[in-house]
């Protein structure tokens, strides 16, 4: 049997559309994180909620070993600068290990984004607002995000995040968020 890549996309295309409202239950315990993240599942999805534009996104971004370029574009933009409207690719690392950590979390409340892309501009107006903004944040190449979970302590997340041994995790408890990023593994924050 062939398989031509448009008879792929129009089954990416059913899967997505059957899987949209579908909640996916495939939870990996804090012992499971890694192997999740190596692709130890068949399906990622991604639910987030931005206050500041009041947009939702709902996701299904990697089936059976491959990310869908649709879905990567449809969180690119989502996670653009909300400031200016700049997008830039997010690293699938990041989008992995943020999935990984609300997975452990089992809870189908979506993350709400506190910040994910930042552009130069941004990043150095925070800088002159607060002392806790990197000059260097990984924000500015796309490789982090500030994620809150109402149903869920800032201790919970960043404990799922760690779990994953995927990147960077801040705790960030006084502003209630969770610093996750797809650089060396570390963390900080009370």
């Amino acid at each position: 049997m062939t398989h031509d890549s448009s008879a792929r996309a129009v089954t990416r295309r059913g899967l997505l559309a059957g899987f949209a409202a579908t909640t996916i239950t495939a939870a990996p315990g804090f012992a499971n994180a890694a192997g999740f993240l190596r692709g130890a599942g068949d399906i990622r999805r991604l639910r987030m909620y931005s206050g500041r534009t009041g947009e939702r996104i709902d996701t299904i971004y990697w089936i059976e070993g491959e990310y869908i370029p649709e879905a990567i574009a449809e969180i690119n933009h989502f996670m653009r600068d909300w400031r200016n409207g700049e997008v830039k690719a997010i690293d699938p690392r990041t989008i992995d290990l943020m999935t990984a950590a609300h997975n452990m979390l089992d809870t189908s409340e979506p993350y709400t984004l506190v910040s994910g892309y930042r552009s130069p501009e941004t990043n150095a107006m925070l800088r002159r607002r607060s002392s806790g903004v990197a000059k260097n944040s990984r924000h500015m190449r796309g490789e982090a995000a500030d994620l809150h979970l109402r149903s869920r302590s800032v201790s919970q997340m960043a404990r799922a995040a760690m779990a994953c041994r995927a990147g960077g995790v801040g705790k960030y408890t006084a502003s209630d968020f969770v610093h996750m990023d797809c650089g060396p593994v570390r963390s900080w924050g009370r």
